[in-house]
């Protein structure tokens, strides 16, 4: 009869226990074999499974064992498609089983709050609500082979510098609003195995070791019950990280073992906190040993699936006059060295020994298309080459159409360092330049993990972004250009104009002790919206070969006090002649939005049609789709008032709306003291009417009387109005002519009036 976990526990010695909250080497977890904890593996791999053999290190600089390189996640969010996010999860769950690693280190759920981050590849979007769920779907489909996804990093981890030292700062709204519903959504919706500690302090307190993110969110909060992992070598005190509820430090270190014995023999930590943190550790292990599967998986399967992949992350950004997609017969030009070479993925502990990476170049010459290759430049470097230059121009020239495959080296975008600039390498600039003076018909496919300055974007007749797509992007990319296939990707981020727009500018990346997230909650379209600022590509942009037209937008009540089960419901037919699919957005805009976004993405849904299909989309809307974050309340609350539900193809490309009311589900506390404005009086509804005669009286009456005509004349009506609403109660002493007891007797009466409400 197989024991308990907390048996197998309480029979454990102190040096074992100490032992189970760190790894035995770089990869595995320590076993206590007599007790039948057995040793497992985990590996990197959001996007792939990277297990490392021989010596192992953390930033992939040694081989690991040869596996499918699927899209990246900055490629797959593009899909907007939770399904294909779960294909994705059950492909690696699979191949864990297979390899034998019981936990997939991802996926990756930081918000991309600049786009010069170096692992911004590894992250979905710069958008809270789309991050959680496709994080979510992922790690369903990863433990539907009992297997364990960690999220990772928690929290506030989102550059590159002085990652294991500067302190991300950070208010209590931002971080519940931005960049903590990526991970709450999947641990809430999917329970995670484990989630990863980052290496930065958060607010002065390293991520390892800070109980108010560990304790008090993650696990009371949301109701996490996994293990809380630490990322490799962050540690920083590895007693007080276990009070704060981080169990498992990696990679292995006996040193820190010692010091959890001295700990616990000394008073300075408890054995249930011990204990609690082993439980965690040992549960997931025997989960995985427990249900190991004898998975065989089909390596030309999965390649293929990562190519049909691919095909769904493809962004088409432009296509002017219908330059895309490309006739079987016409003779096409490919240029640049990703046609031949393609970059599909970023560096760092992430990155993946593909044996088979797909190009454009020989699916083109294996579907019979009519082409001719230069290379113009090359995919690893800036080195310009003028022979090269010359040689793709004069190609471009006696070519029927000219495809340029741009992008950013391997060596600009990585773990461990980030992007001093937007800009493109200037050889690829210069090239696309000359020939644009020499071809009309000029397309650029990008392969970039992040957005890049686009200054040839009016010259050129399309634009296909392909992202970091995995090793089937040049099957895809080919696909997608003759037609074979229809775009449908829809960004995941705002493309700025340039760098300068990016509403992290001012404050991105610190001096290296601190980050201040200056921009507060105002992170990607929230911001540009905001500021009523021009993008280059907005937040969902992506376009077809076909058309879709939007029905009438309909809500389940138009009015509702319960917020939990409104409905929305709208119809979408393919009016175009091929058939495609369509991300379908959903957007929430509170009419009097104050200091909130002026909309918040809110529903997704893909939807794919044959010409003249119709379907029906439907979102579900809980209360948190219109909640903020009070920090004085503590928690979420629903404000009371009208909102606009928008539906469209685009945060800038609304198809769509209706309206609803919504009665909040809390008020925010409001006490009146002397220095609460007449205005802010005027919004409680209890103390409007007992108000409003004085006020009256106050506007027309007594105080214009007292004015002489040379004030009269200065102040004009808007300006007295706005002087009355915006005065403190203490100013009717000096302009009312009410006295300090009056006063102080008014607001004890107010204050009563509000709590007996």
């Amino acid at each position: 009869m197989r024991r308990s976990v907390s048996e197998i526990v309480a029979q454990m010695t102190l040096k074992e226990k100490a032992s189970m909250c760190s790894g035995k080497d770089f990869w595995r977890l320590e076993s206590v074999r007599r007790l039948g904890v057995p040793q497992v593996m985990v590996a990197d791999g959001p996007h792939g499974l990277r297990k490392q053999a021989g010596e192992a290190d953390h930033l992939g600089i040694n081989d690991s064992i040869p596996a499918v390189c699927f899209p990246t996640a900055c490629a797959s969010a593009a899909s907007f498609d939770r399904n294909l996010l779960r294909q994705l999860g059950e492909a690696l769950g699979q191949e864990c089983q297979a390899e034998g690693v019981a936990v997939l280190l991802g996926p990756a759920v930081n918000i991309k709050r600049s786009p010069l981050c170096g692992r911004n590849f590894e992250y979905f979007s710069e958008d809270p609500y789309l991050t959680g769920e496709l994080a979510a779907s992922h790690v369903a489909g990863v433990q539907s082979w009992n297997v364990g996804a960690c999220l990772k990093h928690f929290a506030a981890n989102n550059q590159e510098y002085h990652r294991q030292v500067a302190s991300s700062q950070v208010d209590e709204r931002t971080l519940r609003e931005i960049y903590l519903p990526g991970f709450e959504i999947p641990v809430r919706k999917a329970q995670p195995w484990a989630v990863m500690t980052s290496y930065n302090p958060v607010n002065g307190v390293y991520a390892g070791e800070n109980k108010h993110l560990l304790g008090d969110i993650l696990r009371r909060d949301w109701g996490f019950k996994g293990f809380v992992v630490s990322d490799w070598g962050a540690v920083n005190h590895r007693v007080n990280s276990l009070k704060a509820g981080m169990d498992l430090e990696m990679p292995g270190c006996r040193v820190t073992d010692k010091e959890i014995e001295r700990a616990v023999l000394t008073g300075r930590l408890s054995m249930k906190t011990l204990d609690e943190a082993v439980r965690r550790i040992v549960a997931a292990v025997l989960r995985f040993s427990e249900h190991r599967s004898p998975a065989v998986f089909d390596r030309q399967a999965h390649h293929d699936l990562a190519a049909a992949m691919a095909e769904q992350c493809g962004v088409l950004m432009k296509n002017q006059g219908g330059a895309l997609p490309l006739a079987p017969e016409d003779r096409v030009a490919l240029i640049g060295g990703f046609a031949k070479a393609p970059r599909c993925q970023g560096g760092g502990s992430s990155h993946i020994n593909a044996t088979e990476v797909d190009d454009a170049l020989s699916w083109a010459q294996k579907l019979g298309f009519k082409t001719e290759y230069a290379e113009g430049f090359s995919a690893v470097s800036d080195g310009r080459d003028e022979a090269a230059l010359d040689e793709a121009v004069r190609l471009a020239g006696a070519s029927d159409t000219a495809v340029v495959f741009a992008g950013l080296p391997d060596s600009w975008e990585s773990e461990g360092y980030d992007r001093r600039h937007m800009r493109l390498p200037a050889c690829q600039l210069e090239l696309i330049d000359r020939v644009c003076a020499v071809q009309k018909r000029v397309i650029v496919v990008l392969h970039c993990g992040s957005p890049v300055e686009l200054p040839f974007a009016d010259k050129v007749g399309a634009i296909l972004c392909m992202y970091l797509a995995g090793e089937g992007v040049g099957q895809a990319e080919t696909r997608l250009l003759w037609g074979r296939a229809n775009p449908s990707g829809k960004l995941p981020e705002t493309w700025p104009m340039r760098l300068q727009d990016n509403p992290s500018y001012l404050y991105w990346p610190g001096d290296g002790r601190t980050a201040v997230y200056g921009e507060g909650r105002f992170v990607g379209y929230r911001y540009y919206d905001k500021k009523e600022l021009g993008v280059r590509f907005a937040f969902g942009h992506g376009l077809s070969y076909t058309s879709f037209a939007y029905g009438p937008l309909r809500v389940s009540r138009a009015r509702t006090k319960d917020v939990e089960g409104l409905t929305a419901s709208i119809e979408i037919t393919n009016t175009g002649r091929v058939k495609g699919s369509e991300a379908v957005q959903l957007y929430v805009v509170p009419e009097k939005p104050g200091d909130r976004p002026l909309q918040e993405l809110r529903g997704f849904e893909k939807v794919t049609l044959a010409p003249g299909e119709k379907r029906t989309v439907r979102f579900k809307l809980p209360g948190r789709a219109f909640a903020v974050y009070s920090e004085t309340l503590g928690g979420w609350y629903v404000p009371q008032g009208g909102y606009r539900l928008l539906a469209g193809a685009s945060s800038r490309d609304v198809r769509s709306e209706a309206k609803v009311w919504v009665q909040g589900t809390r008020r925010l506390p409001f006490k009146v003291t002397m220095n609460t404005t007449l205005g802010q009086l005027m919004e409680q509804e209890k103390l409007r009417p007992l108000l409003q005669k004085y006020l009256d009286q106050y506007g027309s009456g007594q105080a214009k009387t007292n004015q002489s005509a040379v004030a009269a004349e200065a102040m004009n009506e808007d300006m007295q109005n706005a002087t009355m609403y915006e005065s403190p109660v203490r100013a009717l002493r000096s302009f009312g002519g009410v006295g300090s007891a009056r006063l102080q007797a008014a607001v004890w009466y107010l204050n009563r009036k509000l709590k007996k409400s």
